[in-house]
């Protein structure tokens, strides 16, 4: 009978162990995110939560934020804490968030193999005093006789002009910032990247001539998105990395090109006439 109870005894404590002890690092996905309500009406918190199931030191989660057109409406990069736990808080509505129907939030943890999603809907913004740019829109970008059309969002003011210059393998945005607010541009790694032994390092973000420490990056495989605050008043953006396209332009390759041939014809001739004299 004693041997009875102590089992039972032993059973029960397994038990109350194993209910009790922390889910922290036993999710079976590499990142999970969620949100507190699967709908926010305007000037509501919305709030993110997620875990990660193995820390990797010094990575942040990134967050992008899609509207139900697909247009980009925000950005964040949220630290995650010993328990392997993050927590972030967004406001529903405003400039860029302001339409009706389901917006997605994808959280990206160090690469695409460390991807979640969720949803959320949104019931639409009443904000009306929307200046012509805001929102997500594209910027047509002419390089060597070759358009690239760059995404970008910005609040607080409008894109003036895109250009690049070559020289200094930058691109150079003039803006009117009536308001304090922010860029957020996606940068495709096919028009412009900054890298260092192929691995990401920050772009140099010069905003009137001062150098930005406030630059926000999110690194995709094939794109790279930088949010970027910008003082009222604000007239000109550079963003400056180490390659822009094309690196090696068209017509330089076409000058080398008739260089060698030129080069194998002249070697040619040369060639004959020697074994012409003998």
């Amino acid at each position: 009978m004693k041997v009875n109870l102590k089992a039972f005894l032993l059973t029960v404590i397994l038990v109350a162990s194993v209910s009790t002890a922390p889910a922290f690092g036993q999710i079976s996905d590499p990142i999970m995110v969620a949100t507190d309500k699967t709908s926010y009406s305007e000037g509501e918190t919305i709030l993110v939560t997620g875990e990660v199931s193995q820390l990797r030191s010094g990575v942040p989660v990134s967050l992008v934020i899609f509207a139900p057109n697909g247009n980009i409406v925000g950005v964040d990069q949220i630290d995650i804490g010993a328990d392997k736990r993050f927590e972030a808080e967004l406001i529903a509505g405003g400039s860029l968030m302001k339409f009706v129907g389901a917006y997605t939030i994808k959280a990206t943890y160090g690469s695409n193999e460390r991807t979640a999603e969720t949803t959320f809907e949104f019931g639409g913004s009443t904000d009306t005093d929307m200046m012509p740019g805001d929102g997500s829109d594209k910027y047509s970008v002419m390089i060597e006789e070759t358009e690239y059309s760059l995404e970008y969002s910005i609040t607080g003011g409008n894109i003036v002009s895109m250009m690049p210059n070559m020289d200094d393998k930058s691109i150079i945005i003039n803006i009117e910032a009536t308001n304090e607010g922010s860029l957020t541009i996606t940068l495709p790694r096919s028009v412009i990247d900054a890298l260092e032994d192929d691995r990401d390092m920050s772009f140099l973000v010069i905003v009137d001539g001062e150098e930005s420490d406030d630059v926000m990056e999110t690194n995709m495989s094939s794109y790279r998105m930088l949010t970027i605050p910008f003082p009222a008043g604000t007239e000109q953006i550079e963003i400056i990395g180490t390659w822009i396209v094309p690196e090696f332009g068209t017509i330089a390759v076409m000058i080398l090109v008739v260089a060698i041939v030129s080069i194998i014809a002249i070697s040619a001739r040369s060639r004959l006439s020697i074994m012409s004299r003998y």
